[in-house]
């Protein structure tokens, strides 16, 4: 019998109705906006539910909201086969980020019941809710809830900031259930998993740049974030006061930031994976002026890498650098608490099968890490395994002109139908 990803046309048009549909209802100003427990993710998760409708899926909705679209196996003690992304956006964002992973399973699941075929196992289709960090300060804020993991404290401490309404009061007024959530009850078992896969746009310019169509994720980055960097220098007059007295915290911020990135150009050289990125670097400009030397300055910190060994390596250089040129310098640098979202571990059969199977199908695709962060690496922290397909899109994404061909993404979803019919029949 023919193999299911040698027939996706009339699955990939399908697709491209679905994509049609989200862009229509959701198109706002600029871009569309599917908000996080609002109008616009609502809408999409109805689209879901309607086409598994039409294809006769069983439906699951847990407590988070987050959607379950199920083709029941022959044998439904195996572990499920599941896929999906996110439906929410970001405000005023692109069309594709995060639909297309579920679109993709939609996708398959219709060719499936073309077919007429009934796998071995459950093959589920996962809408996750609220992934975007715009709406609400948490992250994976769905998938994290799935698995009991979402702290009971970010329900009423983190706050939509279109609505100043709590995380728990947008849950209950979507008819989810937040006190369950609170409870830490578990929505998803890790043990009823067999893997994960998702498919998502890639949100950077590398596939575009090598002309490729699909990546193979081999690692999703971890983080360290450092919100609250300082540096505390000496007010000084800009005329008066000569180079060797001076206090200048900007001029100390720079020597810091120019030695980090030192740092992670040190660290490329030696096949190091590592991202660095200040996103916010300011005086005090209520005190701070053109005629005064800078005596205070703040800046933030975004570091990101597959292994956290060296996320924890890299802070502790970051330190020592902070405390050498403060000592020199006569200046507090203090970088502050950070955050750490530990890296994403993605299997090493699943990555393996998609780099043959995309070598038998015929499908030029380039082996990458993803920058950004993504549900799979929940799933691949709980013990799941788990792999990730990148689809080209030009402009980057987080932005109204994320441009993701039909005709990638149709390659995308022949290598996902085909890692999961040949999961299936392992």
């Amino acid at each position: 019998m023919a193999t299911l990803h040698n027939d996706l046309d009339a699955e990939t048009a399908l697709a491209g109705q679905w994509f049609d549909h989200l862009r229509r209802h959701s198109k706002t100003r600029l871009g569309v906006t599917r908000a996080s427990y609002g109008e616009g993710e609502q809408m999409a998760h109805d689209l879901m539910q309607g086409i598994g409708q039409t294809l006769g899926l069983e439906k699951r909705i847990d407590a988070a909201g987050n959607l379950y679209l199920t083709l029941p196996g022959r044998d439904r003690s195996l572990p499920a086969i599941m896929t999906g992304s996110h439906l929410d956006s970001v405000p005023e964002g692109g069309n594709y980020d995060g639909a297309a992973g579920v679109v993709a399973g939609m996708a398959m699941l219709a060719r499936w019941h073309r077919a007429g075929r009934q796998p071995n196992r459950d093959i589920t289709v996962m809408g996750v809710r609220a992934e975007e960090l715009s709406w609400f300060p948490a992250p994976y804020i769905g998938s994290r809830a799935a698995f009991g993991l979402l702290e009971p404290e970010a329900l009423d401490q983190c706050k939509r900031p279109d609505t100043d309404r709590t995380l728990a009061d947008h849950m209950k007024a979507a008819g989810f259930a937040p006190e369950r959530i609170r409870a830490c009850e578990r929505q998803l078992d890790p043990a009823r998993i067999g893997c994960f896969f998702e498919l998502h746009i890639e949100q950077g310019p590398v596939l575009v740049a090598k002309d490729l169509p699909v990546g193979i994720v081999t690692g999703i980055r971890g983080n360290l974030r450092y919100k609250h960097c300082h540096v505390v220098g000496r007010y000084g007059h800009a005329g008066a006061e000569p180079r060797e007295t001076r206090h200048d915290a900007l001029l100390a911020g720079v020597e810091f930031v120019s030695r980090l990135e030192a740092l992670w150009i040190a660290r490329e050289k030696v096949g190091g994976d590592l991202v660095a990125t200040v996103g916010q670097f300011h005086t005090d400009t209520a005190v701070h002026t053109m005629t005064k030397i800078p005596g205070e300055i703040w800046f933030s910190m975004d570091i990101r890498s597959e292994d956290n060994e060296v996320l924890m390596a890299v802070d502790r250089e970051l330190r020592a650098i902070a405390a050498e040129i403060s000592a020199r310098r006569g200046v507090a640098i203090d970088l502050g608490a950070y955050t750490n979202a530990r890296p994403g571990p993605i299997d090493k059969g699943h990555r393996a099968r998609l780099e043959r199977l995309a070598k038998e199908i015929g499908i030029p695709t380039l082996s990458m890490a993803s920058g950004a962060g993504h549900d799979s690496a929940v799933f691949g922290n709980q013990g799941i395994p788990t792999a990730m397909i990148f689809v080209r899109n030009d402009h980057g994404s987080h932005n109204p002109h994320e441009a993701m061909d039909l005709a990638d993404f149709a390659l995308g979803l022949k290598l996902l139908v085909a890692a999961v019919e040949e999961t299936d029949a392992a």
